[in-house]
């Protein structure tokens, strides 16, 4: 390790103790972050897993945990992820689950691990997601021995380190949670909330998903409220229903309020949204969500206009790391560099060029900040991966896009339904530049010539018949955005396009 990260060490020590709880939970049972006491090993073990708290191949760590910045930086290394190392890196701890929880469900939910994970609970393997930047979680009740220590493996494959075209990090750079609720709880993420405004008067739209895990069916009590910032209850809404053995159900709501605050960027007022679950008179579950008033207007002729203000959308791109800290998210960090920002005169953020933390958001919604909230950077093909500088040499062609016909509409899916209840995000974008021209899609129109009256890109390279047909992209970005608007149809969805005439 660099001995200059010995300062970062401690100034990350701080900041993590200081983080609010209230970033990036799941939003049902009752979570509680394990970030603490975990030990790392870099390198693969061929599956021996140490349980040794003294063997010195594995060093005591915090999450979040990015391994790849306290590493030093070598010529070697591909320049496209800031000529750092990847590699296969194991963590491990161990968690202890008492005998009166049993008779619940118990979930380990991560918010990030970059990338290829592979969870195990007590050496037996429950589960793989590739996607470095996306939430996901597990139901490990049924590998928990209640009353005794368990083991958390997590195998985190950054093998092909060169796999992007910019810095990632390795590792389990988010934090983590122990989520414990009842057998019927609310669904992950299964609180959704979006406003509408008609003459002065609020109405705030809800859907609330319950799953029940029991093999009986159950009648329950679903209670909704809003409440402002004086914590005074301003509308409320209640529903009765049976949920059916081993189901789900979703019902939905509308609460009005007369004359509501309305979040704007100089001022971003909240609501909370309180929804509990009772059964049989005792309340089993329940979320609060932040959530309120606003109005987006979209004009081809006058632009954007937020609560009937037109302004310009003056925003900039953000990539998940912070500098020295690497990819190792914290709320603070982020803070002062959104204030910068904003004093400079930034009412917008664009996620470059994939989901972030969830406290990203929830910054950008206390401080009054748009985004637009991004979700790829490449589909099925990946772009080029300058090694040895910028548009300079051989490039390499690893990536995400192997994954993507698997995991791609579900990736996509998990992202709308963790962050579509901030305030701030306005618009969703499926991806960024995916039509690069000639790397790799190609299309006639690039072998055009360049006229006074017209647009080609003749500059790109020409056509290059035996590249994949661009046309492709217009069948894949249907397929994305019939995603995002099952899951929410209040905000437009977009694309960032590199070959405009190609793209049209």
């Amino acid at each position: 390790m660099i001995k200059s990260f010995k300062n970062i060490t401690l100034l990350l020590a701080s900041l993590s103790i200081g983080c609010s709880l209230g970033y990036a939970q799941p939003g049902f049972g009752v979570a509680q972050r394990i970030n603490t006491e975990w030990r790392f090993h870099l390198g693969d073990t061929d599956g021996q897993l140490s349980k040794d708290q003294h063997d010195r191949a594995w060093s005591k760590v915090q999450l979040p945990h990015d391994w790849s910045v306290k590493y030093p930086l070598s010529p070697s290394l591909a320049s496209a992820t800031g000529y750092l190392p990847g590699g296969i890196g194991w963590y491990q701890k161990q968690l202890s689950v008492p005998v009166e929880d049993q008779g619940k469900k118990i979930f380990l939910y991560f918010e990030g691990v970059y990338n290829r994970s592979e969870v195990f609970i007590n050496g037996k393997s429950i589960g793989k997601r590739p996607n470095g930047y996306i939430s996901f979680s597990y139901d490990i009740t049924p590998y928990i021995e209640f009353g005794k220590t368990n083991t958390v493996s997590v195998r985190v494959d950054h093998s092909q380190s060169a796999d992007s075209r910019w810095y990632t990090g390795s590792g389990i750079y988010r934090d983590v949670w122990i989520v414990k609720s009842n057998p019927i709880h609310i669904d992950q993420w299964g609180v959704y909330a979006y406003p509408e405004l008609k003459s002065g008067k609020g109405s705030l739209h809800s859907e609330v998903t319950v799953v029940n895990s029991q093999n009986t069916s159950s009648p329950i009590f679903i209670k909704q409220e809003l409440i402002d910032l004086n914590s005074k209850i301003v509308a409320q809404k209640s529903h009765k229903l049976t949920l059916a053995a081993s189901d789900r159900a979703t019902i939905q709501q509308q609460l009005s309020v007369a004359n509501p605050q309305l979040w704007s960027l100089a001022n971003p007022v909240q609501y909370t949204l309180k929804t509990t679950i009772w059964q049989n008179g005792q309340l089993i579950d329940q979320s609060e969500v932040k959530t309120g008033f606003r109005t987006f207007t979209f004009d081809p002729n006058k632009g954007f206009a937020l609560n009937g203000e037109w302004m310009k959308v003056k925003g900039v791109c953000i990539h998940h790391d912070a500098g020295v800290l690497g990819a190792e998210v914290y709320p603070e960090v982020w803070r002062q560099r959104l204030l910068t920002l904003k004093s400079l005169g930034v009412n917008a953020i664009r996620t470059s060029h994939n989901p972030q933390a969830t406290s990203l958001y929830t910054l950008c919604d206390e401080l009054g900040l748009l985004v637009m909230n991004e979700a790829f950077d490449e589909w099925e093909f990946p772009k080029r991966k300058w090694l040895q500088g910028w548009n300079f040499g051989t490039p390499g062609f690893q990536g995400t896009y192997d994954f993507f016909e698997e995991w791609g509409e579900r990736d996509l899916a998990d992202m709308v339904k963790r962050d579509r209840n901030h305030l701030s995000i306005f618009a969703w974008s499926i991806g960024n530049e995916v039509d690069y021209p000639n790397d790799p899609y190609s299309h006639p129109i690039l072998g055009g010539e360049k006229t006074e009256g017209g647009f080609t890109q003749a500059s790109y390279g020409g056509y290059k018949k035996d590249a994949p047909d661009a046309m492709r992209l217009g069948d894949i970005a249907k397929k994305l955005v019939a995603v995002v608007k099952k899951y929410d149809s209040s905000r437009p969805v977009t694309a960032g396009l590199a070959g405009v005439a190609m793209s049209n």
